[in-house]
């Protein structure tokens, strides 16, 4: 089984959020997590799917089945911006950081840009 980090629908990203916020989730706990939530036979499916695709993983608890994350979200999240920096910047971490600063919503408080400075003065010494 490999894991298809490239293509998750939109339902299957919701899904993958709720198993990371809860650490563990049956298909009656991610439905009830759910947007416009499908039928439980379409969750089950879904989860599933993810299984099968290498996102997720199960342990039989009594009689129902917990599905818990194969990956950290840390690693699915780097994989997820990587994609996004090659598909969209052309692979430039400085391009996609420019984007962010430009949203209209991106409120960078002196904390928060602090603490940027303080990373970019770090990569720079590692770099060196």
């Amino acid at each position: 089984m490999t894991r298809d980090t490239t293509h998750l629908s939109r339902r299957e990203r919701q899904i993958m959020e709720i198993v990371y916020e809860l650490g563990q989730a049956t298909a009656a706990e991610v439905g009830e997590r759910l947007p416009d939530p499908p039928s439980y036979s379409a969750v089950r499916a879904m989860l599933r799917i993810l299984e099968e695709k290498g996102h997720i993983r199960h342990e039989q608890d009594g009689p129902r089945y917990v599905f818990l994350p194969i990956v950290s979200r840390e690693e699915a999240r780097g994989t997820a911006l990587r994609r996004l920096v090659r598909t969209f910047f052309d692979g430039s971490a400085e391009s996609a950081m420019a984007a962010l600063f430009d949203l209209e919503d991106a409120e960078l408080d002196e904390a928060a840009l602090e603490r940027l400075g303080r990373r970019i003065r770090n990569t720079r010494r590692e770099e060196a």
